[in-house]
């Protein structure tokens, strides 16, 4: 991508009964928004035309083909299906899961072959977009079968940042896939991407503990004693600043979260549940650990707001800021420790 080249940010709209296109169109309707990228759209100019004329959205887009066609300076929806879509507000039909995944799918080829820079997805239902070609849990599982790398799912805001150690999976298979391969490996990626993504130079990373006061000895569980402790030290031992595990029940609530870079959470709802509570709808979803950005909003398809011309657009908007700002210092990174290379080596020959 040239210097003077918009970052090309696609978006696929998500499940077509909810609010993924009216929080897109929202978005773009501030003309400011194509100052800082070139948005392309994966979906049909009828489904979306459709969807202004109901909401009544006065906001003009550029229909193309491909995603070579897309004009800067304007929306560019790429037209992934020719058939009529109807509109069925709030309704979470097997028809809407299907088109969630046609745009998710043809958004996630083309950033794979760097047609696109970064990728933003709309909310999408878990539920009704399972089918042969989607056998996920979510976005995060789907993407890193696609991409490059091992994913780790990150909620952040400017100063609050919480990875997870397991994902979308039942409450009940969380203490069994706590491991040390796994801790290791999650906190690998998230300080990784603390310093390629954030610029952060020596980060430092709390580990919240398994338990109810991590176990009290023993006494409410073995597993903070027996697996999450011992690997910390490991991982200490090696010059990294992580520390923990620390008390889930008053690790947010004593603020004692400002003291660090980040936090990773054992399980979904133990860090994601403190997260909402500080941010929410101010929030992003971001994939670290992978080759490429992809961010999304905090929140989910929201039927009951579904054409009430209700949604609010502050997460998204964050979520495609912080794509671009992810996208510029990743490069950033990229070109700085590639010059560091390229140095070394010079000094090597003489």
């Amino acid at each position: 991508m040239s210097k003077t080249e918009k970052i090309k940010l696609g978006i696929s709209i998500g499940d077509i009964n909810g609010i993924g296109i009216e929080i897109i169109l929202k978005t773009f309707l501030d003309k400011r928004m194509l100052e800082f990228c070139t948005p392309i759209v994966f979906g049909s100019t009828k489904y979306i035309s459709a969807y202004k004329k109901s909401l009544n959205l006065n906001v003009q887009y550029n229909g193309v083909f491909n995603v070579e066609k897309a004009v800067e300076g304007k929306i560019n929806v790429v037209n992934i299906w020719k058939e009529d879509v109807p509109v069925e507000f709030g309704n979470p039909t097997k028809r809407a899961g299907e088109y969630a995944f046609k745009s998710l799918e043809a958004a996630t080829n083309s950033l794979a072959n760097n047609e696109i820079d970064v990728l933003v997805t709309a909310p999408i239902n878990k539920d009704n977009i399972q089918s042969e070609d989607f056998t996920f849990p979510g976005h995060t599982e789907y993407l890193e079968s696609k991409l490059e790398g091992k994913s780790l799912m990150i909620l952040m805001t400017e100063n609050l940042k919480v990875g997870l150690v397991t994902g979308h999976i039942p409450i009940s298979e969380v203490s069994s896939a706590i491991s040390e391969e796994a801790i290791t490996d999650k906190v690998e990626i998230l300080y990784k991407t603390l310093i390629e993504d954030f610029g952060v130079s020596r980060p430092k990373i709390a580990v919240l503990g398994l338990n109810p006061h991590c176990g009290d000895n023993g006494l409410i569980g073995i597993e903070d004693d027996e697996i999450v402790r011992p690997t910390l030290i490991k991982i200490q031992e090696q010059g990294k600043l992580v520390y923990g595990p620390y008390a889930a029940d008053s690790f947010f609530g004593s603020e004692n979260y400002k003291n660090f870079d980040a936090i990773l959470a054992m399980y979904h709802d133990q860090g994601l549940a403190p997260f909402k509570t500080l941010s929410f709808g101010e929030g992003v979803n971001y994939t670290a650990g992978l080759n490429k950005i992809r961010t999304s909003p905090d929140h989910g398809t929201a039927y009951e707001l579904a054409g009430k011309d209700k949604a609010s657009i502050s997460s998204f908007k964050e979520a495609v800021f912080t794509a671009i700002k992810l996208f510029s210092k990743r490069e950033e990174y990229k070109s700085l420790t590639q010059n560091v290379l390229k140095t070394n080596s010079k000094n090597k020959m003489l």
